[in-house]
């Protein structure tokens, strides 16, 4: 597998294409897209910003849950990546909160264009229950999954090394997942990640 350091515009040449509410009025479902999707204080759009090397692709704001919509961006003609709606932290309505449950199911389960999940963790606090909604969603509809251990760099090294081998375990018996630490701020894992979504979005080599 080729990797993404010797690659880069790939992935930073990413543009904002559409921000819908629902999945039917998504752009068209064809090529290949990746998904990330994580607690609203997981760091989502930090991690977008680093992996296409831009300061604000992702929109990143002090209130966790501004991200409301399903936002594409544009990789080329037959690949996107999609920040989908942060869940479990924002402060608003539960009856918002359902409806952004039904969506969500709804995309995982119909989109057929979608290859994989990118589901972010804060390495501190893994596998809420939300997080573990979310595995199970992916897993129901058979949809890779690989988890990324966010704000790496808030643990020292030895802590770090420890969540992610209990997570490691957590999820063994887990068909199609997997994990590894990552840091927006250091650029822990970046490559690692980027070789990930290289796989799911078929890169030619």
């Amino acid at each position: 597998m080729t990797k993404s350091k010797n690659n880069p515009a790939r992935y930073n040449i990413a543009q904002f294409e559409k921000s819908v509410p629902k999945p039917e009025q998504a752009p068209e479902d064809i090529g290949r897209e990746v998904a990330f999707a994580g607690r609203s204080n997981a760091g989502k759009s930090s991690a977008l910003n680093r992996i296409t090397c831009q300061k604000s692709l992702a929109r990143i704001s002090k209130t966790p849950g501004r991200t409301q919509h399903l936002v594409f961006f544009r990789l080329d003609d037959d690949r996107r990546l999609v920040d989908l709606p942060g869940y479990g932290f924002a402060k608003v309505p539960d009856k918002v909160k359902q409806e952004w449950a039904i969506q969500l199911e709804k995309y995982l389960r119909e989109r057929q264009s979608l290859q994989g999940l990118i589901l972010l963790m804060d390495v501190r606090h893994p596998l809420t229950e939300f997080d573990q909604q979310m595995l199970q969603w992916s897993i129901h509809v058979n949809m890779p999954v690989h988890i990324l251990l966010t704000k790496a760099d808030k643990l020292k090294r030895g802590a770090a090394q420890n969540s992610l081998l209990k997570v490691k375990r957590d999820i063994a018996e887990l068909a199609n997942v997997s994990v590894q630490l990552f840091s927006s701020l250091k650029g822990t894992g970046l490559e690692e990640a980027q070789s990930v979504l290289d796989q799911w979005l078929d890169f030619p080599t």
